[in-house]
């Protein structure tokens, strides 16, 4: 089976010759192609360069155009800081929407320009070049992470208390834009789109199951509907918001690390397929072949044939290169 194949499958309830393997990797992938992050982050023909190298280097059954949370937010004027070799920053101390009337005067940005269509074209020269026998991913920010990038996050998380129609206008806005954005890159060859929701994992299940979920399942609905599946990724500890992740009907849920494999299938049902969540630090950086091994057998063990190999976010770098064929090794002996 091809990689797409592998991934089409296992998400559809079919048959697979091994698990499909989904590795998040960012600046793990510019260092395999000695590209440096500044780079990989502002040109898309680098960032291309270094997944198709650390795709083809370990047989992953992947690439994905996710970067930075910086490209919508750089579009719409937000204070970027850059750096030579690590990710971009948005400046949360001049936040965009530092007054809640600017929201009113910002129109969702055009994906055919700016960083966005950077992101886009990297889609496109993916799909070019892997998508025949491997899923391209492309990437949107979620609402909670993209209001978070406008708002500022400590801001924010002051609004969900303070005034919950602005926070539900700001989650609103930011679905049109991502929607948008999620549209552009299927067009352009996209077979999967990543949703990145980090900010959903500091609300507590309350507010997530009341205020956030549904608008995350109104992005899901809709980039489905644009003939895609979604992985959901909600960086940190989700223990408590399992059951409402499970809830937003993306195809695949990808577990951080501090979320426990088994408490996320029993919160989530047979069906849900499940990614992670190997501690990408501790467990892959810092471990040896055997040790990665064992970790992926357990997470296997507790999620059931609805698995796919990847670590709780994404390959730190400096990972041994020997631990993430470790991985690769796992991947292609177990179904």
């Amino acid at each position: 089976m091809t990689g797409k194949e592998r991934i089409l499958a296992k998400i559809g309830g079919g048959e697979t010759d091994s698990l499909p393997l989904m590795p998040i990797t960012m600046m793990f992938a510019g260092d395999v192609a000695g590209i440096p992050y500044g780079v990989y982050a502002k040109n898309h023909e680098a960032l291309v360069e270094a997944q198709l190298a650390a795709a083809n280097r370990f047989d992953f059954d992947y690439v994905s155009a996710i970067s930075d949370p910086a490209r919508e937010a750089a579009d719409l004027g937000a204070s970027i800081e850059w750096f030579e070799d690590q990710p971009p920053a948005i400046n949360e101390s001049k936040a965009l929407i530092h007054d809640k009337a600017v929201l009113a005067t910002l129109h969702p940005p055009d994906p055919a320009n700016g960083r966005m269509n950077d992101r886009v074209c990297a889609v496109r020269l993916l799909a070019q070049r892997a998508g025949a026998d491997r899923i391209v991913e492309g990437w949107v920010e979620g609402p909670c992470a993209m209001a978070a990038d406008l708002r500022g996050l400590n801001t924010l998380m002051l609004d969900f208390g303070d005034d919950l129609d602005f926070v539900e206008a700001l989650f609103d806005y930011a679905l049109r834009m991502e929607l948008r954005f999620a549209q552009a890159q299927v067009d352009a060859g996209a077979t999967l789109i990543g949703v990145g929701d980090a900010a959903a994992s500091l609300v507590g299940p309350r507010i997530y199951q009341n205020v956030v979920l549904p608008i995350e399942k109104r992005l899901v609905a809709g980039i489905q509907a644009m003939g895609v599946p979604v992985r959901l990724h909600i960086c940190g500890n989700t223990r408590r918001i399992l059951k409402g992740m499970g809830e937003v009907g993306a195809e695949i849920v990808d577990l951080d690390f501090p979320a426990p494999v088994d408490e996320a299938r029993a919160a989530m049902g047979a069906r849900q397929v499940l990614l992670g969540n190997m501690d990408p630090v501790r467990a892959l950086r810092d471990g040896t072949p055997e040790s990665v091994t064992a970790v992926l057998a357990e997470c296997h063990a507790q999620a059931g044939r609805g698995y796919i190999v990847g670590a709780g976010c994404e390959i730190p770098r400096g990972t041994p290169h020997e631990n993430v064929e470790a991985m690769t090794r796992f991947a292609r002996s177990r179904q």
